[in-house]
């Protein structure tokens, strides 16, 4: 099976890359409504789907957790300078915390809005006790699944319930994920219909001269890279200070050590996102389906809030709405997905989805706190 995985997945990137640089025009026009990158997401899942192959157990998963992801993690931070962060400034941030205080507060704020029109809700969720499903819920989306299984046990949500969570999480996080890549594209666009002039430079200038440098440049900079890989993968076994150690260190030489190449590790960044997108497609499985309508139909309402809020809020700042889906994918998607959709855009803001996603990680448990909180008041 690993071997399998593992053509898969290289048949995947081999065919995204193909795909990116294509210049005919029908492919081009479905690019334009499907990004070339959400294909690494979903060509896994249509083959193994269609051959019945299960493939979300194989070691690959722990091969792109332990050292892909932190690999994509280095390289794209090696690119951010210090100042493209004074450039981007606070509105970001401040974005995605309202983002996650949202996701947070809106479940049981919607729940008391439901309860005056219909008492179906409050049935489903308080009398049942379904409401313990939904923290865990909230430490999915915003830290991930390490934040997820942390409140199911600190709000006693029940097995049965959790899985029908999980299964729940797993379809909508799919669905969202592939709108967020169509919402960035139109980011241009939204700009222009709210009066938004908020512009980024180009960060890298030397991108398009990247055959100029120098083979010197191009050997220190992937011998140095992988000996980092290696050495703190070794030495550090949580994922989390993984993720924190890799981002520091990829700020700090992409700044301060000679001769690096940024534009290499830039690409080097892109292409491990492929790679990762695609593990990730090998455990996405269109056969749960199974789930009330009524919890769907809910969480549903809570995700579209969060994200209209989002808007409100990045237009009130005057801020650039591609970072609308970015601080979304941070909060839901994490530190995969994040720099996956940002990259739909401009591959130079990945070290700032990255830096988003990294506070999402460290702030979902906190926000499940405070979900469960608010729930127990009823």
């Amino acid at each position: 099976m690993l071997i399998k995985a593992i053509v898969l997945v290289l048949f995947t990137i081999i065919s995204v890359l193909l795909l990116e640089k294509s210049k005919r025009r029908w492919i081009q026009t479905i690019l334009n409504w499907f990004p070339a990158i959400l294909f690494a997401y979903v060509i896994p899942a249509i083959v193994t789907h269609s051959f019945n192959l299960d493939l979300s157990k194989v070691e690959l998963h722990s091969w792109s957790k332990d050292y892909i992801i932190p690999f994509a993690i280095l390289m794209v931070m090696s690119a951010l300078s210090f100042k493209q962060l004074r450039i981007i400034g606070i509105r970001p941030i401040i974005l995605f915390a309202i983002g996650s205080l949202a996701i947070a507060v809106l479940a049981p704020v919607i729940l008391l809005v439901i309860n005056l029109f219909t008492p179906e809700f409050q049935t489903l969720l308080i009398d049942n006790e379904n409401w313990k499903g939904l923290v865990p819920i909230v430490g999915s989306w915003i830290g991930g699944s390490t934040s997820q299984l942390v409140l199911k046990e600190l709000v006693g949500c029940p097995e049965g319930l959790f899985l029908t969570i999980l299964v729940l999480d797993n379809i909508l996080v799919n669905i969202w994920t592939i709108l967020m890549f169509q919402l960035i594209k139109k980011s241009d666009w939204l700009n222009n219909f709210f009066g938004i002039t908020d512009k980024v430079p180009d960060f890298v200038k030397d991108e398009n001269e990247f055959k100029s440098f120098s083979i010197k440049s191009i050997v220190l900079t992937l011998i140095f890279s992988f000996l980092i890989i290696i050495v703190f993968s070794l030495l550090v076994d949580s994922f989390l200070w993984k993720i924190v150690i890799f981002s520091i260190l990829g700020l700090v030489i992409g700044n301060f050590v000679p001769k690096w190449n940024h534009a290499l590790v830039l690409k080097l960044g892109g292409l491990s996102i492929i790679c990762i997108m695609a593990i990730l497609g090998l455990k996405l499985n269109f056969n749960n389906l199974s789930i009330p309508l009524n919890l769907v139909l809910f969480v549903v309402i809570w995700l579209i809030s969060h994200f209209v809020i989002m808007m409100l809020v990045a237009k009130k700042m005057k801020l650039h709405m591609a970072w609308v889906p970015i601080a979304s994918m941070a909060n839901l998607g994490g530190i995969s997905t994040a720099p996956a959709v940002t990259a739909a855009y401009n591959k130079e803001w990945m070290p700032h989805a990255i830096l988003l996603a990294i506070l999402s990680m460290v702030s979902g448990t906190f926000w499940g706190m405070v979900t469960m909180y608010l729930f127990g008041l009823f």
